[in-house]
């Protein structure tokens, strides 16, 4: 098994647009969810950085690519949220083009780590990603966040929940419980991570 030293990743760059990315080798894991879901959070204890991939007390901030690279050849992206009720309309239109061109269209991305709110998972924008990913055969990992806010009987049900729903689509379902602030979840998706980058390099 690869073994990767997440600690030392930093931020490459940002990008408003597929066309202004310029970076086409190496591999890419992509982290997607909507604005509340935790994908900063979850990106920090990754790497062990509390300032890594910053976040805002307003969800829906985040309106660029952010790309951080791990080690020489590998990368992690961190894309806008979604789905954030008060974003105006017309820039939610934009996140939303600007994330469709990415999963279609970058050569380099590999894996796509989905993160949900372990109490409100598999709304109407995961769904379509998670289709968008089955289009382009793009392998994902789901994250049901927050799971510290459940009892272990109810996040249980919300696992077997999900994973039932998934596994009509797609041929292999990788579920994990995930929690930033009890670090639940940390060690699965790093290993997950190395996987991708072990099978794709």
């Amino acid at each position: 098994m690869v073994s990767i030293v997440y600690n030392k990743t930093f931020f490459l760059k940002s990008a408003s647009n597929i066309s202004d990315i310029n970076i086409e080798y190496g591999v890419e894991i992509a982290f997607i969810g909507y604005s509340n879901s935790g994908k900063s959070s979850a990106i920090n204890s990754l790497t062990n950085q509390k300032k890594l991939a910053r976040f805002s007390k307003n969800p829906g901030r985040t309106q660029l690519i952010n790309f951080f690279q791990v080690i020489s050849n590998f990368r992690i992206v961190d894309l806008p949220g979604y789905g954030y009720a008060k974003c105006p309309t017309l820039i939610q239109l934009k996140l939303e083009k600007l994330i469709y061109n990415y999963l279609k269209k970058r050569k380099p991305l590999k894996g796509l780590v989905m993160l949900m709110d372990i109490r409100h998972p598999l709304k109407v924008y995961d769904q379509c990603i998670i289709n968008i990913a089955i289009d382009q055969n793009i392998p994902i990992f789901i994250l049901l966040t927050k799971c510290d806010k459940l009892t272990l009987r109810q996040q249980k049900k919300q696992f077997e929940i999900v994973y039932t729903k998934l596994k009509v689509f797609l041929q292999e379902v990788h579920i994990e419980l995930f929690s930033s602030f009890k670090k639940i979840g940390i060690t699965q998706l790093q290993s997950q991570l190395n996987v991708w980058y072990k099978q794709y390099k």
